[in-house]
């Protein structure tokens, strides 16, 4: 389980999922609905056209919310804030914070994929760890938008409202907490699952596709759970636990939204859609 494939799950070229239930929820309370989806942040050409649900909720919705403001994101002065965040600003190397095994491994995979370790050797390791799930998910194809990004600039285009639960610089700071973490550990656990990628995110993808939260939690979320009880709390828990006020306000107004969150944060005892249901709100998987 790559600690960082949050940003990202992936595909299946079965046309045959395009009927089936996909990972979109209706949500009422009353009279009153709201629809949350869960996003994929990268995708292959083969990927398209999307899952019709989230079509569906798109129709129906006065308007839409992100995790975070997708506009800001491509913003070259937050991506510069981003960048001087989440990478040394002295003269450190990653080289001098991880072992030699660790190092030797890293260079390994890169060479693997032509990539000179220049590249990244300024790098902090949880934006290395993103890095490297990055690399290995364009190598496997990954190179068309995903859900979110698909969906925020058909909003834009559509002039439909957009808003966002959590600012891009909260997520930033998230990513930097986490290398308080051992450097070590989040290298080396990137790389182990890194191997892994091509059969786990195909079975991810089919799980996501058919909107089946169970087996994407039993793939991907007890062991993580179990192994970085802190990554986990930092990266799921705690941010759904932050989301939810907002989420449940959204149920008390007469407004129609569609939530797009990173599916992870739809899997397992501590997500999104066991808190809702906890609270007693109606849930239908469209």
């Amino acid at each position: 389980m790559n600690l960082f494939k949050k940003l990202g799950l992936t595909l299946l070229a079965a046309a045959t999922f395009q009927t089936q239930a996909a990972s979109v929820w209706k949500v009422t309370s009353g009279s009153n609905t709201l629809y949350i989806g869960g996003t994929i942040h990268l995708l292959t050409p083969q990927d398209y056209p999307l899952p019709t649900a989230y079509e569906k909720a798109y129709q129906a919705a006065n308007k839409v919310i992100f995790e975070t403001n997708m506009e800001t994101l491509s913003n070259p002065a937050f991506q510069k804030y981003m960048q001087a965040e989440l990478s040394y600003s002295d003269d450190t190397t990653i080289d001098q914070v991880i072992t030699p095994e660790t190092y030797q491994s890293l260079k390994i995979y890169l060479s693997a994929r032509q990539i000179p370790i220049m590249a990244i050797q300024n790098l902090k390791p949880s934006a290395l760890a993103i890095s490297l799930s990055m690399i290995e998910l364009k190598h496997l194809g990954f190179t068309s938008q995903g859900v979110d990004q698909f969906y925020a600039q058909k909003a834009q285009q559509d002039n439909k409202p957009r808003e966002w639960l959590e600012e891009p610089e909260t997520q930033v700071q998230m990513l930097s907490s986490l290398n308080k973490q051992d450097g070590n550990d989040v290298i080396n656990y990137t790389l182990s699952e890194i191997k892994n990628m091509p059969k786990t995110m195909n079975d991810l993808r089919k799980s996501w596709r058919k909107g089946d939260m169970e087996s994407m939690a039993n793939l991907e979320l007890k062991d993580f759970k179990k192994d970085y009880p802190e990554i986990y709390q930092s990266l799921l828990v705690e941010r759904n636990n932050l989301w939810m006020p907002q989420i449940e306000r959204m149920l008390n107004d007469t407004s129609v939204e569609f939530i797009m969150v990173g599916a992870m944060h739809l899997a397992g005892e501590d997500s999104i859609l066991e808190k809702l249901k906890a609270n007693g709100y109606q849930i239908t998987n469209l």
